[in-house]
C-alpha cells in the first residue's frame, strides 16, 4: 500500500520554526512522524477529548509505545468548561506524578478545548516543555492548533489566561473530520471563510465557487480548505508571533463580537465558529456603518456563511451585555474598544475610538431573522 502524500506547510517563526503536515487518511503513520520529527522523545504525556478516545487518541498511544516511547494519558471532557483553572491544576498534578520532565513532550489530541488547555499546560510545567497539535476538528485544523496562542478560560472572559507556546509540529489528518457530528464541522467554516475576508480575496472566490462542496465535507475541497487556511494562518503568525506589530489581530476578525456572544449566550449555547459567523456578520455592518464597505460586501459575506450552513442571526442579542463584556477584549486600548473591519475582500485594518452606539447598532442589525 502507498504512502499517502502528505502536504507541508511551513511556519517560518525566526527562534522556532516548525512545519504542518496535511493528509487524508494517514493515522497509522501519524506516531512515526512525531518520532521522526523528535527523536529524542522518550516519555509523551497523550492529552485527549473524551470524544476520540477509541477512534484517535488510543491508536496513537500504542502506535507510540510500539516504537518505545512511554506514553502517559490524560483525558479532558468535551466542551469549555474543561479550559479551567482547575482542570489545568488537576493535569499539572498529573504530569508530576507521571515524572514529566523538559525532555517529556506533551501531544494534544482533539479539538481547540483540548490543544489550548494542554498547551498551556505544556508553556508553564517545569517553565515549558515540547508541545504536539494533533487536531481533529476543523475549528482546531485550521485555527487554534496554528500559531501558538494557548489559555485557559475565567468564569466571566475567555481564553484571558494563557501564553504563546509554538508546537514543535502540528500533523493533520482530515480523515477525523468524518467522524464530527455536522453541527461541528460546519462551525468550523467560519474560521476557513474569514481568511478569504482578511487576506485572501482569491481564496474567498474559490470558497464561494466550492460552499456545497465543502459543506457536504467533500474531501478534495475539504483538504484544499485546510491547507490554504493553514497557510494563510502561518504567514500571518510569522509576520507577528506575540501579537506586538498588530499584524496578528486580523485574525480576530469577528471574535469581539464572537466572544461576546459566547460569553453572554453562555458557552455552548452556540459554537465557537456559529458565534464568529454571526460577529463577522456584525463587524461587516458596523465596518458599512463606518464607511468603509458596502452593501455588496455584506451580502457576499452573508451569502457565503449561509451556504456554508453557518448562522449569521442572533435573535437573542442583548447589546448592553455583550458591549460591557467586550470591555474585557484583549484588543481594548487604554480603554477604547478596538474592531478588526474590513475595507474591501482580502483585506482588513484594526478601527478604534468607535462610537458605542454605532456598535450596538451593529448588534441590532443581527437580532431579527
Amino acid at each position: 500500500m502507498a504512502e499517502p502524500t502528505l502536504q507541508e506547510v511551513a511556519v517560518s517563526l525566526s527562534a522556532q520554526p516548525y512545519s504542518i503536515f496535511i493528509g487524508s487518511d494517514w493515522w497509522s503513520g501519524v506516531g512515526d512522524k512525531i518520532r521522526q520529527c523528535l527523536p529524542d522523545m522518550t516519555h509523551a504525556v497523550l492529552v485527549y477529548d473524551s470524544e476520540v478516545r477509541s477512534s484517535w487518541a488510543e491508536p496513537l498511544g500504542e502506535q507510540l509505545r510500539g516504537g518505545g516511547v512511554r506514553v502517559d494519558a490524560a483525558e479532558v471532557l468535551s466542551g469549555e468548561s474543561s479550559k479551567s483553572v482547575q482542570r489545568l491544576e488537576q493535569l499539572w498534578e498529573q504530569m508530576r506524578v507521571d515524572r514529566a520532565d523538559r525532555h517529556s513532550v506533551v501531544i494534544a489530541v482533539g479539538g481547540g478545548v483540548v490543544g489550548d488547555l494542554a498547551g498551556f499546560a505544556a508553556a508553564t510545567f517545569n517553565r515549558g516543555i515540547r508541545l504536539v497539535q494533533v487536531p481533529t476538528t476543523l475549528l482546531s485544523q485550521v485555527d487554534s492548533s496554528v500559531g501558538g496562542k494557548t489559555g485557559i478560560n475565567l468564569p466571566d472572559a475567555k481564553n484571558i489566561v494563557g501564553a504563546f507556546w509554538q508546537p514543535s509540529l502540528v500533523a493533520i489528518d482530515t480523515a477525523t473530520l468524518t467522524t464530527l457530528p455536522p453541527r461541528i464541522f460546519h462551525s468550523g467554516l467560519a474560521e476557513v471563510a474569514k481568511y478569504g475576508v482578511i487576506a485572501d480575496e482569491a481564496f474567498f472566490a474559490w470558497l464561494e465557487q466550492n460552499a456545497e462542496p465543502l459543506a457536504a465535507a467533500e474531501p478534495a475541497a475539504v483538504r484544499h480548505a485546510v491547507a490554504v487556511s493553514c497557510q494563510t494562518k502561518a504567514a500571518v503568525v510569522a509576520e507577528d508571533e506575540r501579537e506586538t506589530s498588530g499584524r496578528r489581530a486580523i485574525l480576530n476578525y469577528g471574535h469581539t463580537f464572537g466572544h461576546a456572544i459566547e460569553a453572554t449566550a453562555g458557552y455552548w449555547s452556540l459554537l465557537h465558529g456559529e458565534a464568529v459567523a454571526i460577529g463577522m456578520q456584525m463587524a461587516a455592518h458596523l465596518a458599512q456603518m463606518l464607511g468603509r464597505v458596502d452593501n455588496a460586501f455584506i451580502a457576499r459575506q452573508h451569502d457565503l456563511l449561509t451556504r456554508l450552513q453557518l448562522p449569521v442571526h442572533w435573535p437573542d442579542a442583548d447589546p448592553a451585555a455583550m458591549l460591557e463584556t467586550m470591555r474585557s477584549d484583549k484588543k481594548v486600548a487604554h480603554g477604547k474598544l478596538r474592531f478588526v473591519l474590513p475595507t474591501r475582500l482580502g483585506h482588513v485594518e484594526l478601527v478604534g475610538d468607535i462610537d458605542p452606539a454605532l456598535i450596538v447598532a451593529a448588534i441590532e442589525k443581527c437580532c431579527d431573522q
